[in-house]
């Protein structure tokens, strides 16, 4: 059962009107609101591209979303995933249940990789469309990071294949220093739909992805990675507004074009946006982190330009994990 897309992350907040001008003065979102209601919430949607984020914060303090953010900091809480039509969507929602997915209400929402949700929805569920996106903007979600805690990995990605229909298309063991982990890649069989999980090596010295677990309280989204067509120009634009990026160290690039031999886009354009790397038989993949804003650093946006690439950065992988480390030093000190 093919699912056709992403229809929208919901992201839970503890100020939806706060973190969706955020949206929209940083990272040049249009902001709506939702049709219908959702008692004792506030709801505010943000579109770019096929992007849509549906932002829900408590009214209450005893509310379910309030009780969600204190245990998890603001964060990814749902995942739609958009199918042909309603029967369509109740069926694929029956068959993660079947799988072993936990039934979290009768609206088709399930259970899926600790306290983050799937939500099987039809395509007359969509919200409302963005405006025409110029160069450098948003276009599309990429794929969905999601860390898990040691030992969950394997049970995670069967039940993303006998639950979701997906297949598993890329797998990688990374090591930085003495710490490890585990990054195992999940499709949808149209390839619209990608979901990386991230598993730590227990057996290692702690790193990000524990600290990620502990931080967040479980298992949950790590970041989100939004596909543009102009990954130098989004960067500067998105700087101009604000956003800061990971660095990446000189070395990298002055090792670039001996590894890959001449790129796309010039070696001195990326060494100038800190944007990376990496080539796979399909063409080139382009790639940088957003430094997290999140008060306990547990997530963080993604920025990738495919120039026929299909692969995630076997190359890139420890880098950028060597980035993260970098800033989570610095955030620690």
């Amino acid at each position: 059962m093919t699912v056709p897309g992403i229809a929208y992350t919901e992201l839970y907040v503890e100020d939806a009107h706060k973190y969706a001008a955020r949206l929209r003065d940083d990272w040049g979102f249009t902001l709506s609101e939702p049709a219908g209601a959702a008692p004792g919430t506030t709801r505010l949607v943000a579109h770019q591209g096929s992007i849509r984020v549906l932002l829900t914060s408590a009214v209450e303090a005893e509310h379910p979303v309030a009780a969600w953010v204190r245990r998890h900091g603001d964060g990814v809480a749902v995942i739609a995933l958009r199918h042909a039509d309603a029967v369509a969507a109740a069926a694929a929602a029956e068959r993660a249940l079947d799988a072993g997915g936990g039934c979290l209400d009768g609206a088709g929402t399930v259970s899926g990789f600790g306290d983050l949700a799937l939500r099987f929805v039809g395509a007359e569920d969509l919200l409302p469309a963005g405006e025409l996106p110029g160069e450098g903007a948003l276009l599309s979600l990429d794929h969905v990071a999601v860390v898990v805690p040691g030992g969950q990995l394997e049970p995670a990605v069967e039940w993303a294949v006998r639950g979701l229909g997906f297949r598993e298309v890329f797998r990688e063991y990374v090591e930085v220093g003495d710490q490890a982990m585990d990054s195992r890649v999940v499709q949808s069989p149209c390839g619209t739909v990608t979901f990386t999980l991230l598993e730590p090596d227990t057996s290692r010295a702690a790193g990000q992805i524990d600290g990620f677990l502990e931080s967040h309280g479980g298992a949950g989204v790590q970041h989100l990675a939004y596909a543009t067509e102009s990954i130098t120009a989004a960067v500067r634009e998105l700087a101009a507004r604000g956003v800061a990026f990971l660095s990446t160290p000189g070395a990298y690039y002055e090792q670039l074009e001996s590894r890959l031999g001449p790129t796309a886009i010039p070696v001195a354009e990326l060494r100038d946006t800190h944007v990376l790397v990496d080539r796979d038989h399909g063409g080139e993949l382009f790639q940088i982190f957003a430094r997290s804003t999140h008060p306990r650093r547990t997530f963080f946006l993604e920025l990738v330009e495919r120039r026929g690439a299909g692969s995630f950065g076997t190359a890139n992988i420890k880098a950028l994990y060597e980035a993260v480390e970098r800033e989570r030093a610095t955030a620690d000190s």
